[in-house]
Order: C-alpha cells, then structure tokens, then sequence
C-alpha cells in the first residue's frame, strides 16, 4: 500500500482578516505557525517515510511544508514545488475582506463567486501589481500560469496533470508523497480521488494545517482515506 497525505497549510494572515488571498503571497499569522508544527509532530508519530513532497510556489504553503518537515526531523526529504498546486486566484476580488464585498455586490453574488463550481470571479486588471505575469515565479511558464482569475473548475484543470503525470505513476510503484498545498487546488484533487460530483466538491471544505491521509494499492486505486 502507498499512501499519499495531503495537508492544507496553516492560518495565513488574510485568513486572519478574512479576505480573499488567492494567488497573493500572503505569510502565516501565529496560529498557522503553530498548525503546521503540530501536523508535522503528529506525522513524525505515524512513522511514515516520504519518497517525495510536493508544495505550491506560495509563501504559506511553502512555510507550512517547511515547519512539517522540520517538526518530522525531515528536512532532508525531495521537495518539487509547482504553479499547478498554487491556490485558486481569485481575480480582482484579491485583497478584499468577504464581509465587506458581499455588502457592496450582494451576499448571493459573492456567494456564486466564492462557491460556483465554473463561474469565474471578476478578472484582476492586466495593469494590476498583482498580474502573475508580472513575478519572476511566473513569467517564464507561459501564458497557462499566469491567469488574471479562476474558478474552481480552471483550478481543478491545471491541478490534475500534475496527478497525471507525476503523483499517480509515483504511487503505483509503492511510493509515499506528502503534499501542502490550498484549500482549493486539494479540494480539486480530493474530487478526482473520491470520484465526486461537481455539486458535492462545492461542500468540501478541508481544514488548515490537519493532515489527510489515502491510501492505495498497486493499480493507483485508492482504499481508504481519513484525517489523522
């Protein structure tokens, strides 16, 4: 059996706040410090060996997966990380705090932006600071890695050639992976996985900083899965 375990990373500052962070690179506040520790001193406790890890291209992820392999004693595990794992962007909507977007465009607009499952948030201004094309990170990934919005459905696309084309071949020899990643870009993963509808991956949402562990056996074919 290879097992995959998947963890959301920890409170950022904009989760603080309330506001829709998206592809901005947002640090962890004090509490997600403290979750990714946490699920990194609960992973040390299940004894499993990670052939690889994979994490996004984004600060919080990025730190998360560092402080979990730290807590691990770990630090020394292959780490790729990757535009496809990034979280959903949120377009013009960045920045934003969601109580006081959904007064100025109605909570069922905000509401259809933030839970469609193909509905795209309004587009970021291509003169925006914010426009990927414009970081370093990006700028050498072609057009495909530098979106001025998403929705679920855009993330979920460029989410799952990664599972394709690396994740799954890794699994079916026996190996484990521990990915950190977003809320969204795991949720599009997890709906590929458990075979979920597009109505059913619109109520999944999956916690910060708590480790998600699948199982599967020689075929890629998943088994069990449980939070730990």
């Amino acid at each position: 059996m290879s097992k995959l375990v998947i963890i959301r990373h920890g409170e950022s500052a904009w989760n603080l706040e309330n506001r829709f962070t998206g592809w901005v690179d947002v640090d962890l506040s004090a509490k997600g410090i403290e979750e990714a520790k946490q699920a990194g001193e609960l992973l040390g406790r299940q004894n499993i060996d990670f052939h690889f890890t994979y994490t996004s291209l984004l600060k919080r992820a990025i730190k998360t997966h560092f402080l979990v392999l730290e807590s691990m004693d770990k630090l020394w595990y292959p780490v790729t990380r990757s535009w496809r794992l990034n979280e959903r962007h949120y377009g013009a909507l960045q920045g934003l705090n969601k109580e006081e977007t959904a007064k100025k465009y109605g909570e069922a607009q905000v509401k259809i932006w933030r839970r469609s499952f193909d509905t795209l948030p309004p587009l970021l201004d291509p003169s925006s600071e914010m426009n990927p094309k414009n970081d370093p990170r990006y700028a050498q990934l072609g057009q495909n890695a530098q979106p001025l919005g998403e929705s679920l459905k855009v993330t979920i696309d460029r989410v799952i050639p990664l599972w394709k084309e690396e994740l799954e071949p890794k699994l079916k020899r026996g190996e484990n992976i521990l990915i950190v990643a977003h809320g969204n870009s795991l949720r599009g993963l997890v709906m590929h996985l458990k075979k979920m509808s597009s109505e059913e991956v619109l109520e999944l949402n999956i916690p910060t900083g708590k480790p998600w562990a699948f199982e599967f056996d020689s075929m890629g074919a998943l088994q069990k899965d449980a939070y730990l």
